[in-house]
């Protein structure tokens, strides 16, 4: 069975916030900001799960995407292409902890320093998902974690294991997000397997489990989040106008 965004119809909505544009040129399509700055957010978005509970969402291992794209240079914000859970509230209904596979990029001041090894911001690839029973085992001592990485020494020891169960793993992207690349990912039950250009890149330890929605976007937003426990979010005066473009969409499933 293969997915196309041209088939998808109806089914696949856009956000567009603050001038934000999203426009299909022909098979290609181009999500834009225009000069944001950082009194409002800016959001160009394409995502497939508007009008669903997070429980009906559409997507379920095991399933495979690939995509061309190409994102303009200097970007001031977020970009990225993949699956996640929109944990804000949605429909009416409550946060969730996150999960993802994705294609990310964030520029600084971001800083999501969750995979240990890995700068917080940049063109990577990975996955998280903070709501598995692994997971949920360390929340009674975070508060304890978090005084513990403070310690650089303490940090090297302990985060490894909140890494793992959180299912967190990374990698920054080899490509220059600037130029037309192919993406892929594989999502199993029990792993991801992320590559560029026909290379193998990431074989993740774990796998969100889902059900995840489809989400493109660009926008004006940073975060900050790091086992030191620094936590912020803002926005950012991008400038100029930025834009990510892709072509060639699918998912396929067995």
């Amino acid at each position: 069975m293969e997915w196309t965004l041209e088939a998808a119809g109806s089914n696949v909505q856009q956000l567009t916030l603050r001038g934000g544009a999203v426009r299909p040129d022909g098979k290609r399509w181009r999500l834009s900001l225009p000069r944001a700055d950082r009194h409002a957010y800016s959001d160009a978005q394409l995502h497939d799960y508007a009008a669903l509970t997070r429980p009906a969402y559409p997507w379920r291992p095991p399933l495979a995407l690939s995509i061309r794209a190409r994102v303009s240079p200097g970007i001031q914000g977020t970009a990225g292409f993949g699956f996640w859970n929109n944990p804000l509230p949605s429909l009416g209904g409550l946060p969730a902890l996150p999960q993802a596979a994705w294609f990310l990029f964030a520029s600084a001041p971001s800083d999501m320093e969750l995979a240990q090894g890995i700068p917080g911001h940049g063109w990577k690839a990975g996955t998280i998902d903070a709501g598995r029973c692994q997971a949920l085992l360390w929340a009674p001592f975070a508060p304890l974690v978090l005084l513990a990485c403070r310690r650089a020494s303490w940090r090297e020891r302990i985060w490894p294991h909140v890494q793992r169960a959180l299912a967190v793993d990374e990698v920054l992207l080899p490509a220059a997000r600037e130029e037309w690349h192919s993406y892929h990912l594989i999502w199993l039950r029990n792993r991801v397997i992320f590559g560029v250009d026909g290379h193998e890149i990431l074989v993740s330890a774990g796998a969100p489990r889902g059900p995840l929605g489809l989400v493109i976007w660009i926008d004006n937003q940073w975060a900050r989040i790091t086992p030191a426990g620094s936590f912020g979010w803002g926005l950012l005066d991008t400038g100029t106008s930025q834009w990510l473009e892709f072509e060639d969409l699918k998912i396929t499933r067995p």
